[in-house]
């Protein structure tokens, strides 16, 4: 009663490899470009018209394709809820996570959009995986790195002291540590965050111990690039 059916097989059938041969080539992109709209119009109770059709898209050839739908997958989350999205998107965003930079990016640049509708234990599987964003097809895509920086800030707040220094931690220092600059200066906002996650939850002694880890690693150290890291850090907090 919501869509006329005549008019949601026609956008089903968008992705029948036939049409994009026949009528665009561009044609299964326009079809995961409009499908958060579809899927919002009909609602989450109606999610089943369209779950075969967005896991048809998600494992599309074309890397458009997959990076659309992952640029997107945050809002679908919305307006599918944290139980159809932990059956039916969390194991497509997995897949995003391991596909090309270009389609990684989309995720990433809604990854804490993406974790916070997550339950904690489910959210809690991710820490280990986000070190791997450091890692790039190719190392001259700075932005990418950038962009991981910007995206933990926020994510501090959805884990607590303990996990921050142990996973986040790691991934901050690897970064301030980056050829670029621009991703350096964004890292030592990271890292002045962190310090203040620690004092704001009571957990003194990882701050105490993380201090201590960029006095060694910084303040000490013997290129003059660490010993300005150290000093931009004392100059962010």
């Amino acid at each position: 009663d919501i869509i006329p059916q005549p008019l949601l097989d026609q956008y089903l059938s968008m992705t029948d490899p036939a049409r994009a041969q026949t009528v665009d080539t561009e044609i299964a992109k326009h079809c995961a470009y409009s499908l958060p709209g579809v899927a919002l119009t009909l609602g989450r109770q109606n999610w089943h018209c369209l779950k075969d059709t967005y896991e048809t898209l998600a494992s599309d050839v074309q890397w458009k394709v997959r990076r659309t739908l992952a640029f997107s997958i945050h809002e679908l989350a919305v307006i599918l809820g944290d139980q159809l999205t932990a059956a039916d998107l969390v194991p497509i965003f997995n897949g995003f996570l391991k596909d090309l930079d270009e389609v990684r990016i989309g995720v990433l640049k809604h990854l804490y959009d993406f974790l916070k509708l997550l339950h904690a234990d489910k959210r809690r599987e991710y820490l280990y995986q986000l070190q791997e964003f450091v890692v790039t097809d190719n190392s001259r895509n700075w932005r990418f790195r950038y962009e991981l920086a910007e995206q933990l800030i926020l994510i501090l707040e959805l884990y607590n002291p303990n996990d921050v220094y142990d996973y986040l931690r790691h991934i901050a220092l690897t970064l301030c540590s980056d050829k670029v600059s621009e991703v350096r200066w964004i890292s030592f906002k990271l890292v002045v965050a962190i310090l203040q996650k620690f004092y704001a939850n009571s957990a003194n002694a990882l701050g105490l111990n993380f201090i201590n880890e960029l006095i060694v690693r910084f303040r000490h150290c013997s290129k003059w690039v660490g010993r300005q890291a150290f000093a931009f850090i004392c100059q962010v907090g």
